[in-house]
């Protein structure tokens, strides 16, 4: 089953500057074969949901071994069975409504 994801994975105990936390679950996505879409509060991200779950798995053990406690992890995430979607095609889909009116 396809799944788009919105991922934000949060590290606790680890100070106020994030950015390296973030470098290193980007990484993590795309040596899995993962198209990540970092945004300004999190990632999105598209793909087979076997593959998807596990590569957020990774992230958290990668978090993890960089010394994080704790780790808070908000998934946002959406399928559907009725049509293949990709994230391209949803932003194109608002885009052009905007674009018509």
């Amino acid at each position: 089953m396809n799944v788009i994801v919105d991922l934000c994975i949060i590290p606790l105990g680890v100070g106020v500057s994030l950015s390296s936390y973030v470098a290193a679950c980007e990484r993590v996505l795309a040596e899995a074969g993962l198209e990540p879409h970092l945004h300004a509060n999190g990632t999105n991200i598209e793909g087979e949901w076997n593959e998807v779950f596990a590569a957020i798995r990774r992230c958290h053990e990668v978090v993890h071994a960089m010394g994080a406690p704790r780790i808070s992890t908000i998934v946002k995430l959406g399928t559907r069975t009725d049509r293949p979607q990709t994230l391209h095609d949803k932003v194109t889909s608002v885009q052009s409504k905007l674009a018509a009116s």
